[in-house]
């Protein structure tokens, strides 16, 4: 133990030696392992955080792979219906798309502190290289989340520190500011370099960002909030698959494109119309709100224009909602038109 400033500090002790233990946000990707490898070379020892904010998309193994590489323990932790109120109401607003960054990662970092204090860790790292996002990684946009997080002094980001206020574990010598570095923008080839000079040879292919960036999911989350809809951890899933249509103010449809998407739909038909075509091969039609007459048979046109009948005009096609059955004779496919004017 030693003290400054009127602070007490207490250091453990490895192999004989007095070493500082520090917490990092960890996604598994080149930034996140060279952040973590540059403190290990300073003698800091790492403990590794994953926060899942969708548990469908959870790559586990690649995760373990590279906490594996670094020899750092890894703790996974499920921050999903956090994250999803997060997207629902962020403080900080969105993105490009329906990403709330700030308000993410003001989150995940709650959650580094809230482990660097159960582990007595002295502080927490990130691999963030500056100006590499345009939301969240300007300089006031760290600061923020440094102070907003409750981090204050205690949030190091060594791939871009000596482009930032020296950071208390700089300050006290904790770590050697001279041993960080200075990357900033969007290029990686200085990450690429630095993970070639430390042995760093697996690392995945940049990602395109979070998949709430994407345009499509984008404007079928936007539609969801537009119409009083609530985004869970089912809709998450239902968002991302088929083809949807608004066929009115509270009705919408999702159309299985293949059989998998077919599959994934049934499995969410509790509590919704399943709509299909009954004499040639066709897409489940997944109907969500309560639909009228003329919903269900809009819902059917569109199955009819999809399925392998959609040169007829003589379909049958039918509808089931937890034991509750109809159907029409005749039905003909929707028209282009149509399917312009209800496509989300």
């Amino acid at each position: 133990m030693f003290a400054s400033g009127g602070r007490f500090h207490f250091l453990g002790w490895k192999d004989g030696v007095m070493s500082v233990k520090a917490v990092g946000l960890f996604s598994g990707g080149l930034d996140s392992q060279l952040a973590a490898r540059v403190l290990q070379l300073q003698g800091v020892e790492v403990e590794l955080l994953h926060c899942i904010t969708d548990p469908e998309r959870f790559e586990g193994a690649r995760v373990e792979e590279g906490a594996s590489r670094l020899g750092a323990p890894l703790r996974a932790l499920d921050v999903s219906e956090e994250f999803f109120e997060v997207v629902r109401s962020p403080r900080f607003g969105y993105g490009s798309g329906m990403n709330p960054c700030l308000d993410c990662r003001i989150l995940m970092l709650r959650k580094a502190k809230a482990l660097m204090e159960e582990a007595g860790a002295r502080f927490v790292f990130t691999g963030e290289v500056l100006g590499q996002r345009p939301m969240s990684q300007h300089r006031g946009a760290l600061r923020l989340v440094e102070r907003e997080s409750g981090l204050d002094g205690l949030l190091l980001r060594p791939l871009s520190a000596k482009l930032l206020p020296p950071t208390t574990p700089e300050l006290e010598g904790w770590v050697d500011r001279e041993g960080l570095y200075d990357f900033s923008g969007r290029s990686r080839k200085p990450q690429m370099a630095l993970a070639k000079e430390l042995g760093i040879s697996e690392y995945p292919s940049p990602a395109g960002g979070c998949w709430l960036t994407d345009r499509t999911f984008s404007a079928r989350l936007r539609d969801l909030f537009g119409h009083g809809g609530c985004f869970t951890r089912e809709q998450a899933v239902l968002l991302r698959v088929g083809r949807h249509f608004r066929l009115s103010e509270g009705v919408k449809t999702i159309v299985g494109r293949n059989r998998d998407e077919n599959a994934l739909l049934l499995e969410h038909r509790e509590g919704r119309w399943v709509v299909q075509v009954m004499d040639y091969p066709g897409p489940v039609v997944l109907v969500e709100g309560e639909p009228s007459e003329e919903d269900l048979l809009r819902a059917a046109s569109v199955a009819v224009r999809y399925s392998d009948g959609r040169d007829r005009e003589d379909v049958r096609v039918r509808w089931e909602r937890d034991g509750e059955e109809g159907g029409a004779e005749g039905v003909c496919p929707a028209d282009e038109e149509e399917l312009s004017r209800w496509r989300l």
